[in-house]
């Protein structure tokens, strides 16, 4: 029954994608809005559902090892896999805003994260803790970042007022808002039928909670941000996909992990330290990438690649 329920949980996330990306980008012509601005707010808001549903879950478990695995896993298979993945589809073009604004904001998030993880070594704690405190402080994050894509809404919409005059998207409003909350619906069940089922296969195989976190959890809540990039790649809405992942990543980090250690303050393994710098490692060769080559080819889709493989190999290895 876990298989089969496994199976339906990869079909919902499909569908739901296809009709989140449709509704999304019809929403945004209506609108005047980029489809930049779309993927860094709204997508990247509803493919990181997922990822809050499963770690205020596991915090109220008492579960540390699985929250901050699954946000950090999810990041780096976000910046590697994924982008890999999408690069390899189709060519995506990274505009000079997200280059210099929101990817060096990503890259503060996951600084201000290992900082926030690290009190054994600042500190000289006995244990490494992301107290409440620690989760208003990464709140007030994602109410500046939040700020910031209303002043640049502003700017694209009167941008796209002046420079187009039609609603390109032959879509009424009501189909747009049924096929985006349709979408939204089955990328959220679809996620939490992934990883639930995907986790108790994984558990009843041996594996540790913390790789489970940092593999299977982190994977399967990261789907919907892959078949949303994929998709918005084939439909040509490549910038939808860009910052679909690069809005995921703040999301998780500020929102998700300020959220719930909020609610819950967790408890942070040792390991974890080496995975954040392993983050921080990724949005820097993302930056990288972005600011020497303004686009991610087939040829950096492999080079993300075969950093998420020998990434994988590690934490296996370490178990």
């Amino acid at each position: 029954m876990e298989w089969i329920l496994l199976v339906i949980g990869f079909l919902l996330l499909i569908k739901g994608a296809d009709f989140f990306v449709d509704g999304a980008s019809s929403i945004a012509e209506k609108l005047h809005i980029s489809p930049m601005v779309v993927g860094l707010t709204i997508v990247a808001f509803g493919t990181s559902a997922p990822e809050a549903v499963v770690s205020i879950i596991a915090a109220l478990e008492g579960n540390g090892d699985m929250v901050l695995g699954n946000i950090i896993g999810s990041n780096i298979i976000n910046i590697t896999l994924l982008l890999g993945i999408t690069a390899l589809v189709s060519t995506l073009i990274i505009d000079r805003q997200t280059s210099t604004r929101e990817l060096p904001y990503s890259l503060i998030a996951a600084g201000l994260l290992l900082i926030l993880m690290s009190d054994a070594i600042l500190f000289s704690s006995a244990t490494n803790v992301v107290s409440r405190v620690d989760g208003i402080i990464l709140l007030v994050g994602i109410v500046l970042f939040i700020f910031y894509i209303l002043i640049k809404t502003k700017r694209s919409k009167h941008l796209k007022e002046e420079s187009s005059t039609d609603d390109s998207k032959n879509m009424s409003w009501l189909k747009s808002i049924v096929l985006f909350v349709i979408g939204l619906i089955g990328i959220v069940l679809g996620g939490e039928m992934v990883v639930s089922n995907a986790s108790s296969i994984a558990i009843s195989l041996g594996m540790s909670q913390a790789l489970v976190g940092l593999t299977i959890v982190a994977i399967g809540t990261s789907l919907p941000e892959l078949v949303t990039s994929i998709t918005a790649a084939l439909k040509g809405e490549a910038s939808m996909a860009i910052g679909n992942i690069v809005g995921s990543n703040i999301f998780n980090i500020f929102f998700v992990t300020g959220l719930t250690a909020t609610i819950e303050p967790l408890n942070v393994s040792g390991d974890f330290i080496i995975d954040g710098w392993i983050l921080i490692a990724a949005t820097v060769l993302l930056l990288v990438l972005a600011l020497w080559r303004k686009k991610l080819t087939k040829i950096e889709g492999v080079i993300l690649l075969v950093f998420y493989l020998v990434y994988l190999t590690y934490i296996i290895l370490r178990g």
